[in-house]
C-alpha cells in the first residue's frame, strides 16, 4: 500500500491514507507530501475521487462503508496496481518464496542500467531506502501476491515464478490443486508477446511445464532457469561465501559470464538468475547486469545486517515458511559463525498447515528459540495450535537444543546474557520479531561504546 501510494505522489496525485500505527514507512510518505492518518475515522475518505483498500482490511471497516455511502470507486490493492502494470510493460514477480528480493534486484539493475522503471515493492531496497519509484521509462516492476488470489488481476509482459508451495490455503479450500491452478492462469495471462520465466528446479513447476507449453504462451514463451535440472538457463560453479556468492551463468549450455553477488546463500542464486534473465529480455546486455547486480545490497528484512559488534553479527529475515528458514539458516552457515535461530511463527493458519515442515526445518542451526504466535488482528485461533507444541515438534524431528520463550522482552533478556563472540544471531517470521534483533544490536554497540 505503501509503494502504491508513494508512486502516484510521485505522479502528482494528492495522496491520503490511514494506518492503525506510525511507522516509518508513513513517515516517509508523509515527508513526501501524503496525508497521513492514525485510526480509521469515515470522514478521512470525503472528498476522494478514488479509495484502495489491503485484504488487511475488513469489509465493515468505517472508511471503505462510508465511500460506498458516498459511490466512491473502491479499489482492492491489486486492481490499483494491475492499472499501473498491464498499461505499462509489467514484469510481476510471483511465487512462494524470493519475490522481494528479486523484484528489487531487478528494478535496481534496471535503474543502475539507464531504464528508469517504476517499481512498487513489498519491502525496501536498501541501495536506494525505498520501495517505490515512478520512472519514466516503459517498465513497471512489481510483486504478484499468491496469497489472496489477487495476482490473477495482472496481465504482465514478463511474468516470473521462483517457486510453488502449500501456503496461504485457507484462501484456497485448503486445497493446494486450487493453488497450482491460480499459477497457470496466472501465467496464461501473460501478453501475446511476452515472456514466462520459470525456475524448473522447482517441483511444482516442472510438473506444470507441458500444460503451460500447450497452453496460450506455447513452449517458446516459456523460459526455464534451473541449477539441478537441465534449463535454458542454468548456474554452475556455485562459490558460496560470507554475505556472498559467485556463479557461472549458461545459456543452452554456452557460457554467459561469471555472476559476483553481495548477497549470500544458493537461493539467491536462483533470484539472481531470475533477474539476469528478466533484463536480458528488456534489452540490456549481460555485461551491463552482470557489473550492476554486484551492487544489490539486499532489500530490508532479506538477511539484513542490524549490528556487528565484538565478533558478534546480528542478523534479521523475514523468513516465515519453512523452505525459507532453511534456505535462510543455510545462508548464515557460510559466515563460519555459531547459529542462533530465533523464529516467531506468524498466523494459526499456517503454523497449523505446515507443523511437520517447521519442525524440519531448524537442523542447521546451533541453538533455535521460538515465540509465541503473531496473529493479524481478527485471525482466529486454532484449538491445539501453539508454539510449545512446534517446541516439541523441532526438539523430536531437527534440534534438540530448542528453548520457548513467549515474549519479545524475555528473548532479548536471553540473549543478552548469553551471545558471545562468534555468534551469528538471526530473528525470522513476518511479524515483529524485528525488534529483538534492532534492540540487541543496539545493546551490543551500547556495551563497546
Amino acid at each position: 500500500m505503501s509503494a502504491i501510494a508513494r508512486v502516484m505522489l510521485e505522479m502528482g496525485y494528492k495522496v491520503s491514507g490511514s494506518d492503525v500505527a506510525g511507522q516509518e514507512l508513513t513517515e516517509k510518505l508523509a515527508a513526501n507530501g501524503a496525508r497521513i492518518y492514525i485510526g480509521h475515522e469515515r470522514e478521512h475518505v470525503r472528498g476522494a475521487d478514488l479509495v484502495v483498500y489491503s485484504t488487511a482490511l475488513p469489509r465493515d471497516n468505517v472508511e471503505r462503508k462510508e465511500a460506498e455511502i458516498l459511490n466512491i470507486p473502491i479499489l482492492h490493492r491489486a486492481q490499483m496496481l494491475a492499472r499501473l502494470m498491464n498499461n505499462g510493460k509489467g514484469v510481476a514477480v510471483a511465487g512462494a518464496h524470493g519475490k522481494t528480493t528479486t523484484s528489487s534486484m531487478i528494478a535496481l539493475v534496471m535503474e543502475n542500467c539507464g531504464m528508469d522503471p517504476t517499481y512498487i515493492i513489498g519491502g525496501e531496497i536498501i541501495n536506494v531506502g525505498t520501495n517505490a519509484k515512478a520512472g519514466k521509462g516503459e517498465y513497471v516492476v512489481a510483486e504478484a501476491d499468491e496469497s489472496d488470489g489477487s495476482f490473477l488481476q495482472y496481465h504482465p509482459a514478463i511474468a516470473i515464478v521462483t517457486n510453488i508451495e502449500p501456503d496461504h490455503l485457507e484462501n484456497y479450500d485448503g486445497d493446494f490443486t486450487k493453488l497450482k491452478a491460480a499459477y497457470v492462469q496466472f501465467l496464461s495471462q501473460v501478453k501475446d508477446d511476452g515472456k514466462a520465466i520459470i525456475c524448473i528446479d522447482d517441483e511444482n513447476l516442472q510438473d506444470m511445464l507441458p500444460n503451460l507449453e500447450a497452453g496460450p504462451l506455447g513452449s517458446e514463451g516459456i523460459i526455464t532457469y534451473a541449477i539441478d535440472r537441465e534449463a535454458v538457463y542454468t548456474a554452475a560453479d556455485i562459490e558460496l561465501g560470507d554475505r556472498k556468492v559467485s556463479f557461472e551463468l549458461t545459456k543452452h549450455g554456452e557460457k554467459l559470464g561469471r555472476v559476483n553477488l553481495s548477497v549470500p546463500g544458493r537461493h539467491n542464486v536462483y533470484n539472481a538468475m531470475a533477474t539476469i534473465i528478466t533484463c536480458l529480455e528488456a534489452g540490456v546486455p549481460f555485461d551491463a547486469v552482470a557489473e550492476a547486480i554486484v551492487g544489490f545490497r539486499g532489500a530490508k528484512r532479506r538477511f539484513q545486517v542490524l549490528g556487528e559488534v565484538n565478533d558478534i553479527l546480528v542478523i534479521d529475515d523475514y523468513a516465515h515458511h519453512p523452505t525459507e528458514i532453511q534456505a535462510t539458516i543455510s545462508a548464515a552457515k557460510s559466515t563460519g559463525k555459531r547459529i542462533i535461530a530465533v523464529f516467531q511463527p506468524q498466523r494459526y493458519t499456517r503454523t497449523f498447515f505446515l507443523f511437520d515442515q517447521f519442525s524440519r526445518a531448524f537442523s542447521e542451526a546451533d541453538e533455535v528459540i521460538i515465540t509465541d504466535i503473531y496473529s493479524p488482528a481478527g485471525e482466529q485461533q486454532i484449538e491445539g495450535v501453539h508454539s510449545k507444541k512446534l517446541v516439541e515438534l523441532i526438539v523430536k524431528n531437527s534440534n534438540a537444543n530448542t528453548t520457548y520463550l513467549p515474549t519479545k522482552e524475555e528473548v532479548l533478556a536471553e540473549l543478552s546474557k548469553h551471545v558471545s563472540p562468534g555468534d551469528l544471531v538471526i530473528t525470522m517470521g513476518a511479524g515483529d520479531i524485528w525488534k529483538v534483533a534492532d534492540g540487541l544490536a543496539r545493546l551490543l554497540a551500547s556495551r563497546h561504546a
